[in-house]
């Protein structure tokens, strides 16, 4: 009895008769009922594609970020070669200016010793004679010889004075032993040739004889012991 009267409450839509205030109520919720469903569908498929549309955003924001990164070392690096690069051939160009004549200084050194080997030639009682043309050769030689280390020196070519100073092997060279108990061991007693550096490098180690015997120097100035007497060098000297 109650299913008969719940079938006769809510017959089917199409056997509704629109006439009937409580049949167009019930059209009108079903419709209405159909409707927020069908919303309800739609809003989900709109989510479903918002989140699928969401996630490939990031999955591409990560990718840019990835390949952002990459460019940001690529740039990194490329401006730390470029600051290596500059600073390789600045010091490049201080170099090549600073020693550009260090070969041909190095010549001109051997011009110099010549010049002083034809002084030392000369015997002193002849210049002590007062013969005035031995004497203006002299002169002459001597103001050439210092004309021509004046021009050297313009060019920072400057002479080493290692006389009395302890035996450096990065810029002297020696030559001999000289017995000496009054001075510390390997004290520059003597000079057998001038050495000659241009800018810091060296450009001729100076040939010297050091001190034997004496007290030895502190050892916190780590400087190396000479090495044995060079044959060659001494011949040259």
């Amino acid at each position: 009895m109650a299913e008969d009267k719940k079938n006769h409450d809510t017959p089917d839509l199409d056997q509704r008769d629109l006439k009937n205030p409580r049949d167009r109520d019930a059209l009108k919720r079903a419709a209405d009922d159909f409707l927020k469903s069908r919303k309800a569908e739609e809003y989900a498929l709109a989510q479903d594609d918002e989140m699928e549309a969401n996630a490939n955003n990031w999955a591409e924001l990560d990718k840019l970020r990835a390949e952002n990164g990459d460019l940001k070392d690529q740039l990194l690096r490329l401006a730390a070669d470029m600051e290596n690069l500059r600073k390789r051939t600045a010091r490049d160009v201080h170099d090549a200016r600073a020693y550009s004549v260090a070969n041909f200084a190095r010549d001109m050194l051997s011009v110099s010793d010549n010049l002083k080997r034809a002084l030392e030639a000369i015997p002193a009682d002849v210049l002590a004679s007062g013969d005035a043309g031995f004497k203006t050769l002299a002169e002459g030689v001597e103001i050439t010889e210092r004309s021509l280390m004046s021009a050297m020196e313009r060019h920072g070519v400057k002479k080493l004075d290692p006389l009395g100073q302890k035996f450096d092997p990065n810029f002297h060279q020696a030559m001999f032993e000289i017995p000496n108990a009054d001075v510390p061991h390997n004290t520059v007693l003597q000079v057998a040739q001038s050495g000659f550096v241009i800018g810091d490098r060296m450009l001729r180690p100076a040939l010297v004889g050091v001190s034997k015997g004496g007290p030895k120097q502190a050892a916190a100035e780590g400087q190396p012991e000479p090495g044995p007497i060079n044959p060659q060098a001494e011949k040259d000297a």
